[in-house]
């Protein structure tokens, strides 16, 4: 085999491992399981301009509600914090993403905490959401695995020495209409952070403020 035809195929090489885009919506592998089913979802483009995987019963009116039943975003499957991302970080986001949450739907609904709360006559959603994924991995890479509730390296970080990150958290939920417990709407998010500069760098809940900001105008536009 020639020089060049050496160089060329140790180029091909390279751009695949090192040149493959992000996705920008959660692979079917990285499904969590904390929805019931995960079919018919379709990849949409939200009012803030970002990708997600989702799906809305044709009948959808948010106007047909009074009332959502929503206690705090959920951690799953179990948190399993690292050296990455710690359990206050975990913490703070859970907090975050629920105050956010809970003010936007507070605009339109009376929000309460659980079923048992839900005045009589009244027409109730459940919102079922969690958090089931952080992650870090060196920028231009591909990314193909995820650890629950924690951040993960891709395995050829070694190969490229210490590059920038990128950062994402995953997000399933769920709205649920109590008059029949079945889902009328259910989406699957992947929200990028902002860049770190390095492996080392600790992820925090202010790498992922904006990226929730953009998340929360898009619940406030669902159900508007």
């Amino acid at each position: 085999m020639n020089l060049s035809r050496k160089l060329l195929i140790g180029t091909a090489l390279t751009t695949l491992l090192l040149g493959g885009c992000t996705s920008k919506v959660t692979e079917q592998q990285q499904y969590s399981g904390f929805l019931p089913n995960y079919n018919n979802l379709q990849e949409v483009t939200t009012t803030s301009g970002e990708k997600a995987m989702r799906w809305v019963i044709p009948s959808w009116n948010p106007n047909a509600y009074d009332t959502v039943v929503f206690n705090r975003l959920e951690l799953y499957p179990a948190p399993q914090p690292n050296e990455r991302v710690n359990r206050q970080t975990l913490d703070e986001l859970q907090n975050y993403m629920t105050n956010k949450a809970r003010g936007v739907l507070g605009q339109k609904y009376n929000v309460v905490p659980n079923r048992a709360s839900v005045p009589a006559g009244s027409k109730a959603l459940i919102l079922r959401v969690a958090i089931t994924g952080v992650s870090a991995s060196n920028a231009g890479m591909k990314w193909y695995e995820i650890v629950p509730v924690a951040a993960v390296v891709g395995a050829a970080q070694a190969a490229s020495g210490h590059r920038d990150q990128d950062t994402a958290l995953y997000i399933e939920g769920e709205f649920i209409d109590t008059s029949n417990n079945q889902t009328v709407a259910k989406v699957v998010r992947k929200v990028f952070g902002q860049q770190l500069d390095n492996a080392s760098q600790t992820i925090t809940t202010k790498d992922f403020k904006v990226a929730i900001d953009k998340l929360t105008s898009d619940l406030q536009a669902f159900i508007r």
